[in-house]
């Protein structure tokens, strides 16, 4: 016969508590107590994987990085630190970066495989170990081996770099308390895992886990850190969307494949400007900065060709000239296709309609395409009125004079509206020999007397195209 307990003198059974579960998103970070076929969050399929709910418990302070003891400041007792920065050696990198590197930033860089991420960042790497810095060169995708075949193509000598495969986050810490580097690369930050996070590398939580850690060891020691992200089918940075918000600066590789250039902008930047880019040529050395981007840009432009025109668009702090292809011939169907490369399809469909009511080009039985020559992207208003002046060519099958170049923003109503950074956009074509420049109205103020070139300023589209025609 069993042997009965009174119900208040039982013995205690100890149940062993399992880890809690959770399912994360791992586009958004979004998570959830059950597994979900789409996130609630992002609306991304598939994307939540299984994964435990509480990290590791020891987290103040690994493998020597202790933080410091601080104390609130006076703001008018800081010092500013735009006269300690340290030069890359590259100068279209500096640009991006806002005038050289700051000592403790955090920096992401993104882009397509095979863009020249890694080259790059060897590239700069190189440049400061010239200059006597200790760079620590952490590796999760190649092995010594392959990067100094790379360095040995890109003729790198690079005395103070210093080569580590490793993927856990405790080793490679072990390391830069022996090394003490002045700067760190880390390519790429998908591949780094910490071992106190009981998940798989590259999943949310140890993507953003290394990168905390690594925030505080770049803010803790001020070294600059630079990240290498992958991206997604979609363009954005694979991993938590909170990765973007824990580094200082976000820069995204850009370039077409089939194109020599290649466009570094920033995305965000604490320490300088957003959108800022840097615009290098792919050559067999590697990574060369180009100095003069507009002439890049042109050196291929047909003269006296219809559909062809001459627009000044800003990129960060930089004035760019771009050459606008426009193409509109018959179409077999009933109505016409509207097809764009480096514009937004959208607002060209609306400056047509635009020409359509406001000026009388009938438009609907024509196909029209659009192209920016060389692969940039053009995303900004300035150059509505430079979209309009191509289509038109075309259209009326006559050209504009090779010599005109054009920028301004455009209505629905039809009238030319003003830009910012005029005198700048209209410098840059006087520099490359424009002697026209066809601008709005209102921005036209001592243009003419202090650049020495002909400015008409316009107020409407059909001002603009009297003056084009």
């Amino acid at each position: 016969m069993a042997k009965q307990f009174p119900l208040d003198s039982r013995p205690e059974t100890k149940l062993k508590k399992s880890p809690e579960r959770i399912f994360a998103c791992q586009n958004c970070g979004h998570q959830s107590r059950k597994w979900l076929g789409k996130c609630p969050e992002c609306g991304e399929w598939n994307s939540l994987v299984e994964e435990r709910a509480q990290a590791a418990k020891k987290r103040g302070a690994r493998n020597g990085l202790k933080l410091r003891d601080v104390e609130a400041v006076a703001y008018g007792e800081i010092e500013s630190q735009d006269d300690v920065r340290l030069s890359s050696g590259v100068t279209e990198f500096d640009r991006v970066l806002g005038g050289g590197i700051v000592p403790g930033t955090l920096v992401l860089i993104g882009g397509d495989p095979g863009i020249g991420k890694s080259t790059l960042l060897l590239q700069v790497a190189d440049r400061l170990s010239a200059g006597g810095t200790v760079v620590l060169y952490i590796s999760g995708e190649e092995s010594e081996r392959q990067i100094k075949l790379r360095g040995e193509r890109l003729r790198i000598e690079a005395n103070n770099l210093y080569l580590l495969p490793e993927t856990n986050l405790e080793n490679i810490f072990h390391e830069v308390d022996r090394l003490n580097p002045g700067a760190i690369i880390v390519d790429s930050i998908q591949t780094v895992f910490s071992a106190l996070i009981e998940s798989a590398p590259g999943s949310v939580s140890q993507v953003r886990e290394v990168a905390h850690q690594f925030l505080l060891l770049a803010k803790n020691r001020t070294i600059p850190v630079f990240l290498i992200g992958h991206i997604t089918k979609d363009g954005s940075i694979a991993g938590p969307k909170t990765l973007e918000h824990i580094v200082d600066t976000v820069l995204y590789f850009e370039g077409e494949r089939h194109h020599n250039h290649r466009i570094v902008r920033a995305t965000k930047n604490r320490f300088g400007a957003a959108n800022e880019v840097g615009i290098f040529e792919m050559t067999g050395a590697g990574l060369m900065p180009v100095a003069n981007p507009s002439q890049m840009f042109l050196q291929e432009r047909p003269q006296n060709v219809a559909g062809s025109i001459v627009t000044a668009c800003m990129e960060g702090t930089r004035p760019l000239l771009v050459e606008i292809q426009a193409l509109v011939s018959g179409t077999k169907y009933g109505t016409g296709r509207r097809m764009t490369q480096g514009v937004d399809q959208n607002r060209v469909a609306l400056l047509i309609a635009m020409l359509e009511k406001r000026v009388g080009l009938q438009m609907l039985g024509d196909d029209v395409f659009v192209n920016i020559a060389g692969g940039l992207e053009v995303d900004e208003p300035a150059a509505d009125l430079g979209v309009v002046a191509a289509i038109a060519s075309s259209f009326k099958n006559v050209p504009i004079d090779p010599h005109t170049a054009v920028f301004g923003e455009i209505g629905l109503t039809g009238e030319v509206r003003g830009t910012m950074q005029a005198a700048v956009r209209a410098r840059e074509a006087q520099a490359l020999g424009f002697e026209k420049i066809v601008i709005p109205a209102s921005n036209t103020s001592g243009l003419e007397r202090m650049l020495g070139v002909r400015v008409v300023g316009v107020r409407s589209v059909e001002d603009a195209l009297q003056e084009l025609f």
